[in-house]
């Protein structure tokens, strides 16, 4: 390999490392050159990637919610729904529907609000729990990688 081929795989291990987030310290263990280090860690790097699925330069774009919601954060209808709800129980129980359509409407969509912050809050806790456990495999392997060459 070449002075400029060794010198470009360095530059890409140093861009790579320094993104890997967790700091790694290098120790040439059996006095390889700082060209042949930086080769090795460009390798490694690599192998890890393709054993991790995960690359520290490309971090995971985050996910889109599933459930389509409003301006307001609610899912479309629930205050259609509470509304209707809210009159057969006003009717049924006060005799005015009207009120109580306003009232299983705001209940309904307030509801519609909390379960929809909730979910949105769980899928960004699983996504980065993901996150994390890839980071931890790229670094494992990156590790080996670089401990089997010294």
């Amino acid at each position: 390999m070449n002075r400029l081929t060794r010198w470009c795989v360095g530059a890409v291990a140093l861009v790579f490392a320094a993104a890997a987030g967790a700091q790694q310290f290098v120790y040439p263990a059996k006095g390889q050159s700082p060209q042949q280090q930086q080769q090795d860690e460009g390798e490694c790097h690599v192998w890890a990637v393709n054993q991790s699925g995960f690359d520290p330069a490309k971090p995971p774009q985050q996910a889109a919610a599933k459930s389509p919601t409003t301006a307001t954060g609610t899912t479309p209808g629930a205050g259609v729904r509470g509304a209707a709800r809210g009159a057969i129980v006003g009717e049924v129980v006060g005799g005015d529907a009207g009120a109580g359509a306003a009232a299983g409407a705001a209940a309904a969509r307030a509801q519609s609000r909390r379960q929809n912050a909730t979910a949105a809050q769980q899928q960004q806790q699983a996504a980065s729990q993901q996150t994390q456990q890839q980071q931890a495999a790229y670094g494992k392997a990156r590790s080996a990688c670089l401990e089997g060459r010294g």
